[in-house]
């Protein structure tokens, strides 16, 4: 007896489906309208749908009725199976079995990890589980190898013509472990055949303990996950005032910048070339205009002395070719001699 299998009182009418297995030998059973009520499982038999039909012609105590009223039909909606019926000592094959009364479309494949560490995902088997119905997979599995066997992923729809209630789709991993596996041998359902199996579609309460099953979902990424939006947070966040991206601080630089090596370099130039302590004005302008344009400033000086004019030339070249400056020119001679440039910022 199995999850999904019709049954009869034996000191009743009522039929109905077995919904779940209950403590002390009790089994619990959906009736007519849905209804569910614990019976002892010695007082159940199971019954196929030909029987039922058998027994209510042949029942001389039930009155003659000219019009029939047709009572719900009870579903079975429980009862999608993993099975591993053994061939021999040291093979097994693998069954999807679907002892619903909905038919089932399917994918069935396999996870596993590469010699790289990746998740690698085979294709077993496609197609459409008709109710009552199962499907042998064509791999052998053998015993010796069990703790290499890989990760089964069964992924499935609920089919019924006509009107039914809209059911989520399946989709469940299975690793099967060595410490509860072989302890639960049974029959398993639309076979007839002794094996292991596994429920797919159990509550997690009642779930088979034969290793490990999990729903895809478990391991979606949290940026796909769905997130709440509330009206008044985003209304808080729509208002409020625009501000410098957060881990980014511009310093505001002096308004006047001296490019002087004694000014960078107040313990001397060392060993430094003459090139280098060239890149280390041209760094400190670039760095120093940058800052000044981020910032807001709308002029900035930079007194670069006379000397030989090469850093002069420098400044001024690229002082032209910078989209953000309005203008340049000499400062004040009066202030800093003809050795300084003042730069206006669009």
């Amino acid at each position: 007896m199995n999850i999904g299998d019709k049954v009869r009182m034996l000191r009743a009418k009522e039929q109905g489906v077995v919904s779940r297995f209950l403590p002390g030998n009790m089994v619990e059973i959906e009736i007519e309208d849905g209804f569910r009520i614990p019976v002892m499982r010695s007082e159940l038999v199971l019954v196929s749908p030909v029987e039922a039909e058998r027994l209510l012609k042949n029942n001389p105590y039930e009155p003659q009725k000219t019009v029939a009223t047709s009572a719900p039909a009870i579903l079975s909606n429980q009862g999608i199976y993993l099975a591993f019926v053994p061939v021999n000592d040291r093979e097994y094959t693998l069954h999807l079995v679907n002892n619903t009364d909905w038919e089932f479309p399917y994918t069935l494949g396999e996870e596993s990890t590469s010699s790289g560490g990746a998740d690698q995902f085979r294709g077993l088997h496609s197609g459409v589980l008709k109710a009552k119905s199962q499907q042998k997979m064509n791999d052998l599995y053998a015993h010796a190898k069990f703790e290499e066997w890989p990760t089964f992923v069964v992924q499935g729809l609920w089919f019924r013509a006509g009107k039914s209630s809209l059911r989520a789709p399946l989709v469940k991993r299975f690793k099967a472990r060595a410490a509860t596996f072989f302890k639960n041998k049974t029959t398993i359902p639309v076979l007839n055949q002794p094996g292991f199996q596994t429920q797919l579609d159990a509550d997690a309460a009642a779930q088979n303990q034969l290793g490990q099953a999990s729903t895809a979902t478990i391991n979606k990424p949290a940026s796909h996950r769905p997130v709440t939006i509330r009206p008044d947070e985003l209304k808080a966040e729509m208002l409020k005032t625009k501000s410098e991206p957060e881990g980014l601080s511009v310093e505001r630089p002096s308004s006047v910048v001296d490019l002087h090596i004694e000014a960078l370099l107040p313990g001397g130039p060392g060993k430094r070339s003459s090139a280098d302590l060239l890149n280390l004005q041209l760094d400190t302008f670039e760095k120093s205009l940058e800052n000044a344009i981020a910032s807001g400033m709308h002029d900035i000086t930079f007194i670069h002395g006379v000397g030989s004019g090469a850093l002069r030339t420098e400044l001024h070249k690229r002082l032209g070719k910078h989209p953000n400056v309005r203008f340049f020119e000499d400062a004040q001679k009066q202030k800093f001699g003809y050795g300084a440039t003042k730069v206006t910022i669009k």
